[in-house]
Order: C-alpha cells, then sequence, then structure tokens
C-alpha cells in the first residue's frame, strides 16, 4: 500500500537513486534555470537567437533596475498584496468556522452541506468563466481589486472548509464535551479550545492559500484589466510591445514575482510542515 523506504531496498536500488536524484532535480528546476539566466541577458541576445547560451554582457543589474524603474512593476505588486492578503485572512476565518460546525456538529444534513462546499473544487474553471464575468459586471465589480478579493474568498472557502474540518475532527473530541459540561458557551469553545489547536493547520492553509493566489493568473486576466486592478501575475505581460517583447525583462519580472510566495514558504516552513503532518502519527 505504502512505498518501501529507500533505506530497506538494495543497494543497487540505493546506489541508482542517489546517483538519479540530482538529475531530476535539474530537470524539474530546468525552466526556472532558464528564466533566470534569461533575466540577466541583454536585449540583443534575443535578437541574435542566442537563447541557451552564456549571456554576452551581465546586465543582471540593469534589467532588474529597470523593472521596477520602467514598468508599472511596483504597482502590480502592490495589487497583488491587496488582493492576496484580504483573500487569505477572509478564507481562513471563514474556513475555521464552516470548518468547526461541520466537524463538531451532527445534524441530518452536514453531509449535504459539506458536499456542497467541496463540491465546487470540481468544476472547471474554463465553465465558470462567463457567468463569473457577467456576475461580476452586473455587480459593478468588474476591474475591482475588492471584486476579485471577493470572488477569490468564495471560490477558496471550499477546499479550505474540507482542510479544516478534517483538521478539526481529529482533535480530542474529549476537550470540548468536558467544556460543555462545565457550561462554557460554544462560540467561547471554538475561540479558547479548538482555534489555538488549529493554529498548525491555519499557518499551513494560510501558506497554501497565498501560493494559490499571488501565482494565479486566470482570473486575473478574465476579471481585470489595466494597472489600476491587476495582480504582478498579469501585469507580467506589459512587457510585450505591439511589435516586439522585452523577453530580458519579462523574465527578471517572472523572477521577482516568484519571491513573496517562495519567502513566505521558508519564513512558514516549519508551521506549515508542522500543519501537513499533525495527526499523521500517534
Amino acid at each position: 500500500m505504502f512505498p518501501t523506504p529507500i533505506e530497506r531496498t538494495s543497494r543497487t536500488w540505493q546506489i541508482s537513486y542517489q546517483a538519479l536524484l540530482p538529475f531530476a532535480l535539474i530537470l524539474w528546476l530546468l525552466p526556472l534555470i532558464g528564466v533566470a539566466v534569461f533575466s540577466v541577458k541583454p536585449a540583443a541576445d534575443f535578437t541574435n537567437a542566442n537563447y541557451w547560451g552564456l549571456p554576452s554582457s551581465f546586465e543582471g543589474f540593469t534589467n532588474y533596475a529597470l523593472v521596477f524603474t520602467a514598468s508599472d512593476m511596483p504597482r502590480y505588486l502592490l495589487n497583488s498584496v491587496f488582493i492576496t492578503v484580504p483573500t487569505v485572512l477572509g478564507a481562513v476565518a471563514l474556513s475555521t468556522m464552516t470548518g468547526f460546525a461541520l466537524g463538531i456538529y451532527k445534524f441530518r444534513s452536514n453531509i449535504w452541506i459539506f458536499f456542497m462546499f467541496v463540491a465546487g473544487n470540481f468544476v472547471p474553471f474554463q465553465i465558470l468563466m462567463v457567468p463569473v464575468r457577467e456576475l461580476t459586471l452586473n455587480m459593478g465589480l468588474y476591474n475591482t481589486i475588492p471584486g476579485l478579493v471577493l470572488f477569490h474568498i468564495a471560490f477558496q472557502t471550499g477546499f479550505c472548509t474540507l482542510f479544516m474540518r478534517n483538521f478539526i475532527r481529529a482533535l480530542p473530541f474529549e476537550l470540548i464535551e468536558a467544556a460543555r459540561v462545565e457550561g462554557v458557551s460554544e462560540w467561547r469553545i471554538f475561540w479558547y479550545i479548538v482555534l489555538p489547536l488549529m493554529k498548525p493547520a491555519i499557518a499551513a492553509l494560510s501558506v497554501l492559500i497565498f501560493t494559490f493566489i499571488w501565482n494565479d493568473y486566470f482570473w486575473a486576466v478574465v476579471l481585470t484589466q489595466g494597472v489600476e486592478s491587476q495582480p504582478v501575475t498579469a501585469g507580467i505581460t506589459s512587457f510585450n510591445a505591439q511589435y516586439r517583447a522585452a523577453y530580458h525583462l519579462m523574465s527578471a519580472g517572472s523572477i521577482v514575482a516568484a519571491l513573496p510566495p517562495v519567502a513566505m514558504f521558508f519564513l512558514m516552513q516549519k508551521h506549515f510542515i508542522a500543519g501537513l503532518t499533525l495527526g499523521a502519527v500517534k
């Protein structure tokens, strides 16, 4: 049912695994390495078809400086912050409450309500594109940061509820029963007993949702346009001119856009791993 640990396999397989692991890692990181190399090349290298060779001159400082001084990248980054942070706060806050209700209370329609939360995650984005866009237009939320935030919260709450509900169901129910016997109200049980125990799950979920929303491109293009509301994933395309694309600046902008979620993961790595593995072993 589970794969055999590498330590229990034959010596030949262990050596093969150790030899193939660096190759697989390089193959996995090859696109990122390519973008990083492109970001320090001059524009002439792309004109001369020097795509995979060494840079004819190192222009890393110039390219990254132009990203911030000769484009609207700072505004796009700020838009991403204004979109991602409220979405994470809203989705996590709602899912802790819905997860508590669906994980603690037992009522007849519990499973059907939970099914409705989860079912939305299986609907392809392309099917929702037209109705969601029309809805935002009718509500006056098209091409606005609040509109994108509200949509992301609504769409991410289903996955977050699934995550939180399963986590809460793994908590010792005896703590809640003991609190009820002592006459503690339900909202105090949630706030003072359950919520502190959910901190690892909240940290792990926050990292996941932050990464999902920050890297979102599909809905950023569908629901926003222009520098006033577009996040950085859509704003990178502004380096495309009418007849020519600034690939060196686009690559530098991509590296800059990828840094915040990577930094957050490393900062929250300890809590992220604890949240995913809590309850895996007794």
